[in-house]
């Protein structure tokens, strides 16, 4: 069974639309200067899924993305110190999910995504994670890589 998370990317840096356009090959999760960020990423797995999140500009839930590599060093680090995981892009959003939105559910009240809101790289519960699925229109996607 796949663990749940969520990534934030401003979409003037790289977007949903970028990381589609990486294909199957993906593309390193780069970039990601915080310790717990960066340490929710080496907790993760192959097969592990991640819900896509403009942050900034739009503030929203736009697709979910798996894991498909293991944390390895970060290529645009060169102190050694961070850590990244390659994400592909699965399924994208039938109706993006905003912050606002996020807010005023109370079955997601406890969800990262308000609490540490500044956080980019996010653990999501099960509970969570269908909730969202179901505001946005997906059924819950499967994992759709083998490795």
């Amino acid at each position: 069974m796949p663990a749940y998370w969520l990534m934030k990317s401003e979409p003037d840096a790289f977007s949903w639309n970028d990381l589609v356009a990486k294909g199957a090959k993906g593309e390193p999760w780069s970039g990601v200067r915080n310790f717990t960020a960066r340490n929710y990423m080496k907790d993760m797995k192959v097969g592990d899924l991640c819900f896509f999140y403009h942050s900034n500009i739009g503030k929203e839930v736009v697709g979910v993305c798996e894991v498909i590599e293991p944390a390895h060093p970060d290529p645009t680090d060169d102190t050694g110190k961070w850590e990244c995981v390659d994400v592909r892009a699965v399924e994208a959003m039938p109706k993006p999910v905003t912050l606002s939105d996020v807010k005023e559910n109370p079955k997601l009240s406890e969800m990262s995504l308000v609490k540490s809101f500044r956080l980019s790289v996010q653990p999501v519960t099960a509970g969570e994670w269908a909730e969202v699925c179901r505001m946005g229109g997906l059924k819950r996607p499967a994992k759709k890589s083998k490795k």
